[in-house]
């Protein structure tokens, strides 16, 4: 997530912008400071201490011993933090704080900050661990262990209001969670990421992008309230209208303006089940241009996204274990020739009783589009299923041994009138059938990504017409 200035910048480039992600397929450098996009992450960079000054806080206990906490710090167990989903860097910290409260962060970060630089200290934020490059890591410093901080959605503020409905949680409180007990209500949150096993904090100082970011926008679009420790120790609870700088550095910020302790996130009235939907494209111009006039209708699908598929045999027979093709003889018959496919996924929610209108708009939907009629493949299934559909992938591959590999995950944004360029290039040449990573495909409408942009102008002109 780029910051609000180069928002501002680039917001009338183009009409749309469109996310490509790509992941186990490029490799990024060591010295990149790209961020995960689903990691809370908060350093407190100083330069490397003097020899004598490294030798004086060789033991981390000394340091920290003066601290009241409501949790604790681990300075033996610490091998876990010195990991991440990437895979590729492994940097051992000096300990692990435990927090059970948010001045426990505070404290601890206060305290490290009037160390002063040379004590050659970091402080780094670590939800559920995926960051990519080390960046929830904290070589010789300290790792906070965010999920130590949870607060179970259904003991916050469940309820609606001036700002409408809204739930105030954790930041180290797994997305997970959070829908399952706003469900109890009949309520979701609007926007989401693909996995969600990832800590509240840890997207919202990405981004947080899905299948729902052409509609609401990413998931820091759908934040009313923050609270955030600071690089300083301090706790302070930020909004539009108050603190808004700090508010809108902190959302998508990587974390290098604080750390979230509480977010408040606004939520709609949940489905209970959905309509989930993939078709095929061998020609990439047609897949696009698709997609994009989807995200362009006012009444469309509710979940839209797309893939990239170095063909394999046996793809669609795949499939079936849970899809369902329109037209079994004829998808039978499909044969891809080993060339390159382009997957458009879809969903419509619903609620269990709808009626034919629902079945009548999504084939209206289907019927301008160009994809492989033999590839029409429909599922449905509950709203809780479709959202955590990633897990179970998860629970696959972690029985088949490849959970627990290297992750050289990159994410681009892509102008879309660059877009067909770049696939000729990328999915023509340089990708071939030995890549066996995802390629996600988001088109996002530039209007909603950058809403942010819109609401960071009002507080800078609000800010020049205020007298100093």
């Amino acid at each position: 997530m780029a910051s609000p200035t180069s928002q501002r910048t680039n917001k009338f480039t183009t009409l749309r912008l469109r996310f490509l992600m790509i992941m186990l397929l490029c490799h990024t450098p060591h010295e990149s400071k790209l961020f995960s996009a689903n990691q809370n992450h908060q350093k407190i960079f100083s330069p490397p201490p003097p020899p004598q000054q490294q030798q004086q806080d060789s033991n981390p206990h000394a340091a920290f011993d003066t601290l009241d906490l409501d949790g604790h710090f681990s300075f033996q167990n610490t091998a876990h933090a010195s990991r991440d989903f990437g895979n590729r860097f492994f940097f051992r910290p000096a300990a692990v704080l435990h927090p059970k409260s948010v001045s426990d962060i505070a404290s601890t970060v206060k305290h490290v900050y009037e160390m002063g630089p040379l004590s050659g200290l970091t402080v780094a934020a670590r939800g559920h661990g995926h960051s990519l490059q080390g960046q929830s890591q904290a070589d010789g410093g300290i790792v906070v262990n965010m999920e130590s901080l949870t607060r179970r959605p259904s003991q916050g503020h469940l309820r609606g209001g001036g700002g409408g409905r809204y739930v105030d949680v954790s930041g180290g409180e797994l997305w997970i969670d959070v829908l399952k007990e706003t469900l109890k209500q009949g309520l979701a949150p609007k926007s989401w990421t693909d996995y969600l096993h990832l800590t509240v904090g840890g997207t919202l100082s990405n981004g947080g992008i899905s299948g729902q970011a052409f509609r609401h926008g990413p998931q820091i679009n759908n934040v009313q309230q923050l609270e955030v420790v600071t690089g300083k120790g301090e706790v302070v609870t930020c909004s539009e209208k108050q603190n808004a700088e700090l508010f809108f550095s902190v959302l998508g910020g990587l974390g290098q303006f604080g750390i979230i302790t509480r977010a408040r996130i606004s939520l709609e009235a949940a489905p209970d089940m959905v309509r989930w939907i993939r078709v095929l494209y061998s020609d990439f111009s047609k897949f696009s241009t698709d997609q994009e006039h989807l995200i362009s209708l006012d009444e469309s699908f509710d979940y839209i996204e797309g893939f990239v598929i170095i063909n394999r045999t046996g793809l669609l027979n795949n499939w079936r274990s849970s899809f369902h093709p329109k037209d079994p003889v004829q998808a039978s018959q499909f044969v891809s020739d080993g060339k390159t496919l382009y997957c458009l996924e879809v969903a419509k929610y619903y609620n269990s009783h709808h009626d034919d209108a629902l079945l009548q708009q999504i084939q209206g939907l289907l019927s301008k589009l160009h994809f492989i009629t033999s590839t029409l493949f429909v599922s449905e299934v509950s709203y809780l299923g479709f959202l955590d559909r990633v897990h179970v992938a998860e629970m696959k591959l972690r029985e088949q041994g490849l959970w627990e590999v290297p992750h050289p995950w990159l994410c681009l944004f892509i102008p879309g009138s660059k877009m067909d360029q770049f696939a000729s290039q990328v999915f023509g040449s340089i990708v071939t059938d030995s890549s066996n990573g995802p390629i996600l495909i988001y088109a996002l409408n530039q209007s909603k990504y950058l809403i942010l942009s819109h609401q960071y102008d009002q507080f800078q002109q609000q800010k020049e017409r205020t007298p100093t």
